[in-house]
């Protein structure tokens, strides 16, 4: 991809979340700004990656003077537009630890990469050619590794091990959850409700709610959409907030979108849809996701929701057949698990839900760090990373 020249004064928005003035070099001149584009295609990978509230570029593009002022060569990839110093922050407002995204900037193809810093906050991409940098800062500038992820002791989602899972509704009946857990069910997502109504919470919810914690089984919760408009799907959210109160969930929160009349709608409106329930959920503290076919996810919803919210898929067959991530397949209709009478949803987890929703301190779990305090219009934040100063004020999500 192009390496463009941008005026000094530019503030072309480059892509959803990134704007050519936030790369501009802090040496204060008035001279041109280089960017890359694969840059900010990857940038943007990597906000999707790891479902940031938003990205801090700390340092963008460096004049010669300006980087060999910081400690630079003076034609390092800061002078040729190819790099970023970076601060991501989750969706809590809290810093993403640089051990996290290094290993995510790995995935996504960053040839460049390194912690900069002892508090592991702030991490260097770039895309330079030809060659490949995995380093940390705090140890020299020298390569350090060839995988963050043995380098960090990490280990990566798709080494985990895959979990069994159930979903359930009224139709299942009464379910004796501890036959359920002896059976080797290691999570359960429960249908909350549908539509828009408080009188429609699922008949059985309550009571497998209890059971399955009870019986120690994860469980996420599902809402039956029935909406056609997004101003429908935000009534939808708020029933579904007020039958979700006070209650704990190791799993996402997922709007079921399915039904033929609000497919018949369009791709565009049922993924406003989307964004309408769950940015509702969101804002409550919730960790919130789609539950769609997979044949679905092709034809009926935009890219930005692929990789914005946790991806349930169904496609009942042995294989599912889908490229983009998804953290549950649900595979068969007509399963069979002892405690349950007829047949049950059978679903694979792949991601360690329970662990990064406790962390986030979502779904009912608190937030595990005190917020930052902050004004009515936002948090005030000043850094010094290579002798650069960045301060500014960070908006309220």
């Amino acid at each position: 991809m192009a390496v463009k020249t941008y005026k000094f004064n530019d503030i072309t928005q480059l892509s959803p979340h990134f704007n050519v003035k936030e790369f501009k070099c802090k040496c204060g001149g008035s001279h041109d700004i280089l960017i890359s584009d694969e840059l900010v295609d990857k940038l943007e990978k990597l906000y999707a990656n790891l479902n940031c509230s938003k990205i801090i570029i700390t340092s963008g593009y460096r004049c010669a003077a300006h980087d060999k002022n910081v400690g630079g060569s003076g034609t390092g990839q800061h002078t040729k537009g190819n790099a970023a110093d970076t601060c991501c922050y989750g969706q809590d407002g809290q810093p993403i630890s640089s051990k996290t995204v290094c290993c995510a900037a790995q995935d996504i193809g960053f040839s460049g990469i390194a912690n900069i810093n002892t508090s592991y906050q702030y991490t260097h991409v770039d895309v330079r050619s030809g060659s490949k940098w995995y380093g940390d800062e705090t140890k020299g500038n020298s390569s350090v590794t060839s995988d963050f992820y043995t380098y960090f002791g990490t280990k990566k989602e798709s080494d985990s091990m895959e979990m069994k899972g159930i979903d359930v509704s009224v139709h299942n009946g009464t379910i004796d959850w501890n036959k359920v857990k002896a059976a080797g069910i290691q999570f359960a997502i429960l249908r909350a409700g549908y539509g828009r109504v408080a009188t429609q919470k699922d008949g059985k919810f309550e009571e497998n709610y209890k059971n399955a914690k009870a019986a120690g089984i994860p469980v996420g919760a599902y809402w039956y959409s029935y909406a056609v408009t997004p101003d429908e799907a935000r009534l939808e959210a708020q029933v579904c907030l007020e039958i979700l109160k006070g209650k704990q969930f190791e799993f996402p929160i997922f709007f079921d979108q399915e039904e033929k009349k609000t497919l018949d709608t369009g791709k565009a409106n049922c993924s406003a849809m989307i964004r309408a329930f769950c940015e509702v959920l969101e804002k409550a503290g919730y960790w919130v996701g789609l539950y769609t076919s997979r044949s679905c996810l092709s034809t009926h919803i935009e890219d930005d929701i692929k990789t914005r919210y946790a991806i349930w898929a169904a496609e009942w067959a042995s294989k599912l057949n889908y490229s983009g991530s998804v953290g549950i397949w649900q595979h068969s209709e007509k399963g069979s698990v002892d405690g349950i009478s007829g047949n049950v949803d059978l679903d694979i987890g792949y991601k360690d839900y329970p662990s990064m929703i406790k962390a986030k301190g979502l779904n009912g779990y608190g937030q595990p760090n005190p917020p930052v305090p902050d004004t009515d219009d936002g948090i005030i934040v000043e850094v010094t990373i290579d002798g650069e100063k960045y301060s500014g004020k960070l908006n309220k999500a």
